[in-house]
This record gives structure tokens, sequence and C-alpha cells, in this order.
């Protein structure tokens, strides 16, 4: 078990990221390699989503952003497009009570205007389900991108510029981040991408900025709680400078 957001393990106490990115990808490939459809891949991909929540609140993670359908997944086939849409109407009907439960805030960020209406309403009735707990903040991006939350951010901008009248030279990353989704959580500490692929895909581009990237092997259905728990003291074992020059080793002397 955890204590003060560190891993125990035989080493002692390890530091633990506030806030985990997740590419959730493989789950084609894992369907493909038994003979199923594409679609048996992402249901079966909901039990590892239950299984990194477990996880994140057991470690005691503020927070879990986890990446389930961007901008350029449009570009799929109809057919799986469809079923991913109905999948996400099933997931929004039968688990935001247990995530309510669990004390979670659930937020769905992503252009969810494009979205169907029955899927806008889902997502308008769980998040304000749940906006009250102040446990485990749990984030889906549903038709997200990171260039189309940056263009947005900058949009948004401008128009307070224009607002206000504002100089433009007296604009602060911290006042167009506040713009931006998630602007008022820790930023990404950790990010991990399932199936081996090594890219992020348009996912959080200027909130990975100094997150520590974890490229595993795993299909996304076959991720469980012991990936996460060698994700974690993975990312224990590295030295974050943000910029700075790493402090020397000083080396123990011997006799």
């Amino acid at each position: 078990m955890n204590s003060s957001n560190g891993l125990t393990g035989v080493t002692g106490t390890l530091q633990l990221p506030k806030h985990i990115a997740i590419i959730m990808d493989g789950n084609n490939r894992w369907a493909r390699s038994r003979g199923l459809p594409g679609i048996a891949g992402h249901k079966a991909g909901k039990e590892a989503v239950r299984q990194v929540i477990k996880s994140a609140l057991h470690y005691e993670i503020s927070a879990l952003t986890l990446y389930a359908f961007s901008t350029e997944n449009w570009k799929r086939p109809k057919d799986e497009v469809r079923a991913l849409m109905r999948l996400l109407v099933v997931v929004l009907k039968n688990e935001v009570s247990k995530l309510h439960e669990r004390n979670i805030r659930l937020r769905i960020i992503g252009n969810t205007q494009e979205l169907s209406l029955e899927l806008q309403k889902l997502i308008a009735t769980a998040e304000q389900i749940t906006s009250n707990n102040d446990g485990l903040q749990l984030n889906v991006a549903i038709n997200y991108g990171g260039r189309w939350d940056i263009l947005t951010a900058a949009k948004n901008m401008a128009s307070t510029v224009i607002k206000e009248g504002l100089p433009v030279d007296s604009i602060s990353e911290a006042d167009f981040s506040r713009h931006l989704c998630l602007s008022d959580l820790p930023e990404v500490d950790l990010c991990i991408r399932t199936s081996g692929e090594h890219r992020i895909s348009n996912f959080l581009l200027w909130q990975l900025a100094y997150a520590e990237f974890l490229f595993i092997d795993t299909l996304w259905p076959d991720f469980q709680m012991k990936q996460m728990g060698d994700a974690l003291t993975e990312f224990s074992g590295r030295q974050r400078n943000f910029g700075k020059t790493s402090a020397p080793k000083i080396a123990s002397s011997g006799g």
C-alpha cells in the first residue's frame, strides 16, 4: 500500500506521479490476434479501464486522463466508429453511478459538440452527477486533439484580449494555459502508451511538455494492475530536472 503518494517496495517508498495520462492503444490488434472483429477489442478494453482506475485509487493518484477517441479517429471505417459511439453510450449509462459511489469526478474533454445529442446529454448528466466529488479526477478525452485544444485556447485568449483591451505582450504562459483543457489540474507527470507504438498522436500537446513517457508493448486489453505498478516503479526511478542541470552524484567513500 502507498504512503504519502509513494509506492512501497523493497527499496522503500518511491515517489508517484500526481497526474497520469494514458493512450489506450492496441484494441484492434488484440481482437485480430484472436480472430475477432475490432469492436471486440474495444469492449475488452473496458476491463483495462477498470483496472487502471482501481490502481489510481489504490495509489492515491490525483488525476487520470484517458485517450478514448481522437479528432482523427473519425477517419476510421464508419462501422467501427458507429460501434465505438454505441460503446461510449453504454459505458456512460452503466458506469457513472459506480464512479460516483467511489467519489470519482468524471470529466469529458474534447469537442463534444460534434457528438450525437444522446452522447452530449449523457456526458452532461455524468459530469453533473459527479461534479462535487473530490477523489480521483478522471478525465476521458473524446473527440479530442491537442491541436484543437491549443487552437480553441488561442481563440478564447484572443477574445479576452479584445474584450479587455490587454496588451499582447502582457500575455503569459499562465494566462494562455488557463484556456486549455485540464488547466485546473496538476500538469501531467507520466504519459503511458500501450501496444508498442512510440508517438503521442496529437494528445495533450501542451500539457505533456515535461511529462515522462513510457511506451510499453502490452496491448491495451491486457493492461492490468501489475503493468500499472511496473509503470509507477519505472517512473519513480527517473530524475526529472525540468530544464535544470542534474545535481552531481556523490560517490560513497569506501572503507
